[in-house]
């Protein structure tokens, strides 16, 4: 498509990302995937469906975001209230003033609430903007800084060892607030779990690569029997690489017991900005292929930057990308590495969920499955997912893209619930996402910018 540069529907190419007005996207996307185009969908911008003060609190976080001069000092405050020990002036959970101003900003832009009442109220109004569910974790967590080589947490290695057969009271209180977490979805939600917040016994046994005591263990299995009841599927969240090699193993043990008959229940986080990301999922399919469980595959580009070790990360962004897009394309093929239909190993049963807030990777994948269900050639169950309070203008692009049968894609936000304590360090990695993806933040702000143009602009047209 050729536009004249003074075009009111002028695509703006980045790099990395392809941004445009949401209704040509949309009509674009519908024509290529040989599906048919309402008549009035040129007419309905994405961000039409966000009320007014979602609208407003976007484009002033964004606004923040797209502005290093205002990110910056703004991220400092946010990363010296995530240590331990302050004072009263600077608890985030004490300080009423202090606990006002963020909940107002950051919390109720990234966060769905402090309590059960309020987190219910949240996520009712994602699912009534059209989306289709939610992914909603328990905030609390343990971020270890390789910097420092230190965490909120911290143990020493031989005492978490002598209580690893005691009852320990930091993975009761994770077990009863994930417990909890599952009544606030619902069947066909998901939930996210952050295992490294019950605790520093478990950190310790992660850390070392070893499997959680039993406590932990019995925890889980009351926590898997208990979704699998409500229909509720369960995604274990990447964390930390100083934690990440129990946590992968752990996963792939619950895999291997609750992911039968070709579906998943368990997915685990593959980050696609890791060097060692294609071996560790390689290992992971064999594994599924030979002991004959469905793999649970969330893709993410990744979130640790600012505390894992630069070396294990790829030295550019396209590395990343390319990656990203070759896993998620390769299992919607099923042609993935020494796997599919050309060689004699077909690729084991995968459930896909592709979470990112990359227009063009999410676009892709969204046509590509579509083409190969019009045509009847093999593919895998996929979904689509962003964090709550970003990319708000991909989410609802995504949810326009209806298939043939007018049905939309599966769209979930991905949101986070717990005090403000909890929820600081979750709050300071999405500003620090907002640092380090410039371009996408700016393309953000330029939509909620431009939706905010055209209410106003509606509003005077009509009087």
């Amino acid at each position: 498509m050729i536009l004249k540069p003074n075009s009111p529907r002028l695509i703006r190419l980045t790099s990395n990302v392809t941004s445009a007005t949401t209704s040509d996207i949309r009509v674009s996307e519908q024509k290529k995937a040989g599906s048919p185009v309402a008549k009035d969908s040129r007419h309905t911008p994405a961000l039409s469906v966000l009320p007014v003060s979602m609208l407003l609190r976007s484009l002033i976080i964004n606004t923040v975001s797209s502005r290093p001069l205002l990110l910056n000092p703004t991220l400092s405050v946010l990363t010296f209230l995530c240590k331990p020990k302050r004072t009263w002036l600077f608890d985030v959970d004490r300080n009423p003033i202090l606990h006002a101003i963020l909940k107002a900003t950051f919390y109720r832009q990234f966060c769905a609430g402090e309590t059960s009442s309020e987190t219910k109220a949240v996520v009712q109004g994602l699912k009534d903007l059209g989306l289709r569910g939610v992914i909603l974790t328990y905030a609390k967590e343990t971020v270890f800084d390789v910097r420092d080589k230190t965490s909120p947490t911290k143990r020493v290695g031989h005492l978490a060892a002598e209580t690893e057969t005691k009852f320990c009271p930091s993975i009761d209180a994770w077990r009863e607030g994930t417990l909890k977490t599952i009544d606030l979805v619902s069947e066909g939600d998901y939930l996210a779990l952050k295992l490294t917040g019950a605790g520093p016994v478990v950190t310790d046994a992660f850390t070392r690569g070893d499997l959680p005591p039993q406590q932990m263990l019995d925890a889980l299995r009351d926590i898997c029997t208990k979704c699998q009841a409500n229909g509720i599927r369960i995604i274990v969240d990447a964390e930390s690489q100083n934690f990440q090699r129990g946590i992968a193993r752990l996963t792939l043990d619950l895999m291997r017991t609750y992911n039968r008959d070709g579906s998943a229940l368990i997915y685990n986080t593959y980050q696609a900005y890791l060097k060692s990301m294609p071996t560790t999922l390689k290992s992971h399919l064999e594994a599924a292929s030979r002991d004959g469980f469905t793999l649970g595959l969330k893709l993410v580009r990744g979130a640790y930057l600012a505390t894992d070790e630069r070396s294990l990360f790829h030295e550019t962004k396209e590395d990343t990308d390319r990656a990203y897009d070759t896993i998620a394309q390769g299992a919607l093929r099923q042609e993935l590495w020494e796997y599919g239909t050309s060689v004699k190993s077909p690729l084991p049963s995968v459930n896909l969920f592709l979470a990112s807030h990359n227009r063009h990777s999410l676009v892709t994948a969204r046509r590509l499955h579509q083409q190969r269900l019009n045509e009847q050639l093999p593919t895998v169950p996929v979904g689509f997912g962003q964090l709550h309070g970003m990319a708000d203008e991909v989410s609802f692009s995504l949810v326009q893209l209806k298939d043939s049968s007018g049905s939309s894609p599966g769209v979930y936000k991905c949101s986070t619930w717990g005090s403000m304590s909890e929820c600081l360090a979750y709050m300071t990695r999405r500003a620090i996402e907002n640092r380090d993806a410039a371009g996408r933040t700016q393309d953000e702000y330029d939509a909620l910018k431009l939706e905010v143009r055209r209410r106003i602009s509606s509003i005077f047209s009509s009087s």
